[in-house]
């Protein structure tokens, strides 16, 4: 598979800088695993499921992985330079990868200051990925970068306005459990879900399952190599509980099916999967899944729309197809769905 072949045109102005108001008011795309695409809105999920269907939902919690701050002039001639950075994975009780700009101006050593939190850079990789090594650490570094850091929106929202009071709220599902902020990126496809949507899944019957995945790296990276069979995914940490193993597994064996609600609870259950069953337990995965993955629980995906050339776009053509994909993100550009982490849903189901 070559890279190109997961390229397409999306208009500028297809991209969402906000989310629907109120969240529930999103449009929602059904494509059907043959025949017609569907336009509705994210309220008539619950009529395009069956009862007993399960939604499989991520309560990874996001942090304030965005920080701001300086690096103190190294010498009389020296001035601060302005820094920013994004944590991205905790590899220590005090110790943090992250993306940081301006990379040139940082070498090893230099001492970042964002407020009363500092760090200096222990390691810095060819790629621009930052080691930093904090003067806290546990529960205090964590108390420490929610109250120093930001909201850590995508880059193609950031670029084009400031984070502000209303991203609190809006890049945090209401799925969010307290205990477990250590997201560095939403999992988007749950920002749809209200106490309204809820009540209607429930009442049609539809059960949902609790997994967790600590979104990083590995869910919005870029490919950068033609050749995508080259690319490595970035390890996530993610834990499947014993009564969501057990309540999919026996979803399952009834013939019921099993649609996870975006591609962080997706990964999270094809990586705990065997041929027997989906696994309790946690584990770091770096699973990529392409076309010609052969799925062992997922039935169907909601997501939301993805970008050219990435690896989310990758594993909704795995899905479906690369062909039919094409065809439903040009539909949705025709008729004006908005992408990306604050844009539109679609519900997608497997191919026969």
């Amino acid at each position: 598979m070559k890279l190109s072949d997961f390229d397409f045109d999306l208009p500028e102005d297809r991209i969402a800088l906000r989310p629907a108001r109120p969240r529930d008011a999103a449009r929602l795309l059904h494509v059907p695993a043959e025949g017609a695409f569907g336009d509705f809105g994210i309220l008539d999920l619950p009529d395009l499921l069956q009862p007993g269907d399960v939604l499989v939902i991520n309560d990874t919690r996001v942090m304030h992985a965005a920080l701001s701050g300086i690096r103190p002039a190294r010498g009389p001639d020296g001035g601060d330079v302005n820094v920013s950075v994004n944590l991205h994975k905790q590899v220590a009780e005090d110790k943090w990868r992250a993306f940081a700009k301006p990379g040139k101006r940082l070498r090893i050593g230099d001492e970042l200051v964002f407020g009363l939190l500092t760090g200096r850079i222990e390691a810095k990789s060819e790629g621009g990925d930052f080691l930093i090594h904090f003067n806290k650490s546990g529960v205090a570094l964590e108390r420490a970068i929610q109250a120093s850091g930001a909201p850590p929106l995508p880059p193609y929202i950031a670029s084009k306005r400031a984070v502000d009071a209303s991203d609190e709220a809006d890049y945090q599902t209401n799925f969010a459990a307290e205990n477990k902020t250590h997201s560095v990126a939403a999992p988007t496809a749950g920002l749809h879900f209200t106490d309204r949507l809820m009540a209607s899944l429930n009442a049609r019957g539809v059960e949902t399952a609790i997994v967790t995945l600590h979104v990083g790296a590995g869910t919005f990276l870029p490919v950068k190599s033609e050749n995508v069979a080259e690319h490595q995914m970035h390890a996530e940490w993610c834990e499947v509980s014993d009564s969501t193993a057990d309540l999919i597994n026996r979803a399952k064996a009834e013939g019921r099916r099993i649609i996870p609600v975006g591609t962080t609870a997706l990964r999270t259950i094809e990586s705990m999967a065997d041929d027997s069953g989906l696994k309790a337990g946690s584990m770091e995965t770096d699973i990529f899944i392409t076309p010609g993955y052969r799925f062992r629980v997922m039935d169907g995906l909601l997501t939301n729309f993805h970008l050219p050339k990435s690896t989310l776009f990758m594993l909704v053509s795995a899905i479906a197809g690369l062909d039919r994909m094409q065809a439903a993100y040009a539909h949705a550009i025709a008729e004006r769905y908005r992408f990306f982490s604050y844009g539109d849903a679609c519900l997608i189901w497997k191919s026969r």
